[in-house]
């Protein structure tokens, strides 16, 4: 994408990317140096990956696990730093392991520079994923 491209255009393009089941797009669209958080991670995932190769490792199994079919209820915050948005949105879908529904609920405070990912702390819920953490947890590169 243009350097030019707003946080909540990246943003938005990025979650087309993941219901299209495009992960090597959605990394591309991360900086080389990007960082991901997951402050409320629990046991054996990360908290913290550093760089685009190491998210892309996270996620690159990521439609094995979750099948996405929207993003309703999507709210996109600007701050008062314009290289940053607060977001606030819903995935739903189902497991693919098991055909149960999914529906979580997130919040992300993400950061662009140049057009790219350069930060974003994804607060999402361990306890509301139930036996994905656990099944995710498998698959994950640390």
């Amino acid at each position: 994408m243009p350097a030019s491209t707003s946080p909540a255009e990246l943003y938005r393009h990025s979650l087309r990317l993941l219901l299209d089941k495009d992960i090597a797009a959605w990394v591309d669209l991360w900086s080389e140096r990007g960082v991901m958080e997951f402050p409320f991670a629990p046991p054996g995932l990360p908290r913290r990956l550093e760089g685009r190769d190491a998210v892309a490792g996270y996620l690159r199994d990521y439609p094995d696990h979750i099948d996405l079919h929207d993003f309703p209820d999507l709210r996109i915050h600007e701050t008062t730093d314009p290289a940053t948005i607060v977001v606030e949105m819903r995935g739903v879908g189902r497991l693919v392991k098991t055909g149960a529904p999914f529906d979580m609920t997130y919040v992300a405070v993400v950061e662009v520079h140049d057009g790219r990912f350069a930060s974003y702390r994804d607060y999402w819920n361990p306890l509301a994923a139930g036996d994905l953490t656990a099944q995710f947890a498998g698959s994950v590169v640390r």
